[in-house]
């Protein structure tokens, strides 16, 4: 969702660094603090990330738990950076309080284990089931309590929230969502039975649950962005509404029109 950057009324805000780990990035690292002084993340009122997706998605959840969540301003020194802005050194605290908001809400996943474990954990892209073995895998699938689906066999299935949609999802074949329609996508990976079933479009408000089906036999891992819990029975799926995750963009490189743009890609 498109909001104000509320450091719009700072004249220069205090920005913190947080770098991947890769030989691109810490030389990006180098140049942009020889012209901008950074300080401690708790002090900062924004977060400049350097580093790709992945490291993107990394520093989302480090935010998503802190006490005081920082917006994060993420420049591209990975491959694909579709949530990084263009990298460059010059005038970063005005490009920072001159950005776009774009805010996310996370899903959270409490999955149950054959041993009756449960495991809840917080996920910006999506939450995925995947076979363990060889065996398909087959999952009962409910909505709001209701039973939409009795049995899904398959490689596994996905839940995606709109700023996950062109990830995994998109690569399994699902639909991408602008970022305000308030829809989550629900996404079969190589359904055999039924063979013609893709998926579906959930409000984010729903409960989304899978059962699995012939565990024991058939087992499966549920996995909330790169946190994986394994031999799981029951995973119960829902919409954090109430957190919401700020992240900063050039005013020329708005997230919902890549993300639409991506839609009339070849």
């Amino acid at each position: 969702m498109r909001g104000e950057n509320k450091l719009g009324g700072l004249f220069t805000p205090k920005l913190g660094l947080l770098v991947s780990n890769t030989p691109q990035a810490e030389e990006a690292a180098a140049e942009v603090r020889s012209g901008h002084d950074f300080v401690d993340i708790p002090e900062a009122d924004a977060v400049v990330a350097l580093g790709g997706d992945g490291f993107m998605l990394a520093v989302l959840h480090r935010v998503l738990h802190a006490r005081n969540p920082k917006p994060v301003f993420g420049m591209n020194r990975g491959t694909v950076g579709f949530l990084m802005n263009h990298y460059s050194a010059d005038a970063l605290a005005d490009r920072v309080r001159d950005a776009t908001s774009f805010f996310l809400s996370p899903l959270t996943m409490e999955a149950t284990t054959a041993s009756g474990e449960t495991v809840v954990s917080p996920a910006i892209n999506e939450v995925s089931l995947l076979r363990e073995t060889r065996q398909a895998a087959k999952i009962e699938i409910s909505i709001d309590g209701k039973v939409r689906l009795e049995e899904l066999a398959c490689d596994g299935v996905l839940v995606s929230t709109p700023a996950g949609s062109t990830a995994y999802n998109l690569s399994a074949g699902g639909p991408i969502l602008p970022l305000d329609c308030d829809l989550l996508a629900l996404t079969a990976l190589s359904p055999f039975r039924p063979r013609r079933w893709k998926g579906a479009l959930v409000k984010n408000s729903s409960v989304v649950e899978f059962r699995v089906l012939e565990a024991e036999r058939r087992p499966v891992s549920a996995v909330a962005d790169q946190v994986e819990v394994r031999d799981v029975v029951h995973v119960k799926i829902t919409s954090d509404l109430t957190r919401r995750l700020e992240l900063l963009f050039d005013p020329d490189y708005a997230l919902d029109d890549r993300i639409l743009m991506e839609q009339f890609l070849s």
